[in-house]
């Protein structure tokens, strides 16, 4: 007796099915539009991973430095978490993007802002210090890096005691 098998019906069409699932992933990645997309921080403080298209920013005559400073006046030298935070109080309210526009404190502590591309790029302390009069230096006093001081809060710390409303989420790595 000899017994004939033959290929169940709907097994073509549920094997051209499945290939076409599989395909579905490589479609999207190559289809999807670029400036959509979140795309990963960028860490300026990083010196070697600048190109020629993102030079260093020119550093400033020492003259403009010390613009709105008279000598007579105390100044404190802010560096650190100190002078992180006093440059996001300083841009958080900017409308613009970019170096000069609206800077965000994430969730982690750390200081960014958005380039045209929407890009993240994260803020890193002057190593020199930003020179502040004392009076205004004040509300930053318990923070790391007043005065060059090492101890004192971190923007972790800050950034837990604020309000959620006001934190960015982390950008995407």
């Amino acid at each position: 007796m000899k017994i004939i098998y033959s290929p169940p019906k709907n097994l073509r069409p549920m094997a051209w099915l499945l290939s076409g699932l599989l395909m579905v992933p490589l479609f999207t990645a190559c289809s999807g539009s670029r400036d959509s997309a979140v795309q990963p921080p960028v860490d300026d403080s990083r010196v070697a991973s600048r190109t020629q298209n993102n030079p260093a920013p020119a550093t400033q005559p020492q003259q403009a430095k010390k613009k709105g400073l008279s000598t007579g006046q105390k100044v404190a030298i802010l560096g650190g978490a100190a002078a992180l935070y006093y440059l996001y109080t300083r841009h958080k309210n900017k409308q613009e993007k970019g170096a000069q526009g609206k800077y965000y404190l994430s969730k982690n502590g750390r200081v960014y802002y958005r380039d045209a591309q929407n890009r993240a790029h994260w803020v890193t302390p002057p190593a020199e210090g930003i020179r502040v009069p004392e009076s205004e230096a004040q509300k930053y006093r318990d923070l790391q890096g007043y005065n060059n001081k090492q101890t004192g809060r971190t923007l972790s710390d800050v950034a837990r005691d604020l309000p959620q409303t006001e934190l960015a989420p982390v950008p995407a790595k």
